[in-house]
């Protein structure tokens, strides 16, 4: 009943938001706390209730409230208890909204404009990095006890990565809530980093997404953190598990996907400068190019090799074992990671478990050449054999 309730009563918030002709202050916090702190929705109800005419509406009719509702939704810090369930509603009402503010030309530039610096898009892309490494929120804390608050600016990021593998020994204890969240904020992000999809077509491969060029650069300390994250998550994924079969009909997987938006991500990012390795991968804060130990090597090509033969694992039970629906996107990274660090790619050939990368390659190449709407998958994956 209580779900019910919230669900009205943020469904009457939006139906206000369409009618007002006025623009609403910034300053009255019992309008714009119905969106977000007095509610319990999730992403699929923020979805429903908020349909895409009245969106449209809104940024023809009420700009100005448009422009406070992402302006409100995008002051986000580390969240307290109280404060965790509001920053969730707030990610989920700016992922809704944000493809409506790209596809409108006038509107492309409301989050670079009017605060100095990067203007807003700085401060939301800093604030969710800051988010994905929140003790409590999205990792584990360190302190223990009543009163042990971490200060989040103070914090080093390096010590709370998500998993072990790349550059980090300590695999922290798994919790769905964590995952959960960081898939939230993820989707939130590449939401922001598709603005691309929305501008015309252009020659000119030198425009960089001031969206991911932003995030990826030096002003986000959690970079390198959160890259290393999203890399070990990945290949740290084991979807089987203990083996035991049918397990993934009775308990639900979170972290698949987590890992599915974790590939998204490092893809989205690695693109960004056109694919170009070498030089220009070196001058970035974060490359796959700086990865240079060869345990790390052993841990990427083991865990791409058991989740490349994962989809082809054949059972004595029929779909007793869990298959994985994100091949592509490895196939792409691995792409990346061998174009970006030629001392992978060679550790990868000369490896004796090339042939565990080599033969799902091979199964997925002739698998797609049938298909005519898996060309361009025909062609990355005869540009990696």
């Amino acid at each position: 009943m209580g779900s019910t309730d919230s669900k009205l009563n943020f469904r009457k918030a939006v139906i206000q938001l369409t009618t007002k002709t006025q623009p609403v202050e910034a300053t009255d916090d019992a309008f714009w706390d119905q969106f977000w702190a007095d509610t319990t929705t999730t992403v699929q109800d923020v979805f429903a209730l908020v349909p895409a005419a009245e969106i449209r509406a809104v940024r023809e009719e009420s700009p100005s409230n448009l422009a406070t509702l992402c302006y409100k939704g995008a002051e986000s810090g580390c969240p307290s208890e109280k404060e965790k369930q509001a920053v969730l509603n707030c990610t989920r009402i700016l992922s809704r909204i944000l493809p409506y503010i790209f596809e409108d030309q006038d509107w492309r530039g409301f989050f670079w404009s009017t605060v100095p610096g990067a203007g807003r898009a700085g401060s939301l892309l800093l604030a969710l990095a800051d988010l994905l490494f929140c003790p409590d929120f999205t990792v584990h804390s360190h302190k223990r006890g009543p009163d042990a608050v971490e200060d989040m600016q103070s914090i080093d990021s390096c010590e709370y990565i998500w998993e072990a593998g790349v550059g980090f020994a300590q695999s922290p204890p798994l919790n769905y809530i964590h995952d959960l969240n960081r898939s939230e904020l993820l989707r939130l992000l590449l939401t922001c980093f598709s603005e691309a999809m929305y501008l015309p077509p252009s020659s000119d491969n030198s425009v960089l997404n001031p969206w991911v060029t932003f995030f990826c650069s030096t002003e986000n300390r959690h970079a390198l953190p959160l890259f290393t994250s999203l890399l070990n998550v990945v290949f740290a994924y084991d979807p089987v598990g203990y083996g035991i079969p049918y397990n993934h009909l009775l308990f639900s997987d979170y972290r698949e996907h987590l890992v599915e938006q974790a590939l998204q991500m490092l893809i989205v990012t690695l693109e960004h400068e056109g694919g170009g390795g070498g030089a220009a991968a070196a001058r970035r804060p974060v490359s796959p190019s700086s990865i240079e130990e060869q345990e790390d090597y052993d841990f990427m090509l083991k865990g791409l090799a058991r989740l490349l033969t994962n989809p082809l694992t054949q059972t004595y039970l029929p779909n007793s074992t869990k298959k994985i629906q994100f091949h592509q996107e490895l196939l792409v990274l691995f792409w990346k990671l061998c174009d970006f660090n030629k001392k992978f790619l060679f550790f990868v050939l000369k490896s004796s478990d090339v042939l565990d990368v080599l033969v799902p390659i091979l199964f997925y190449l002739n698998d797609a050449r049938a298909d005519q709407c898996e060309s361009h998958l025909t062609h990355k994956l005869a540009g990696v054999v």
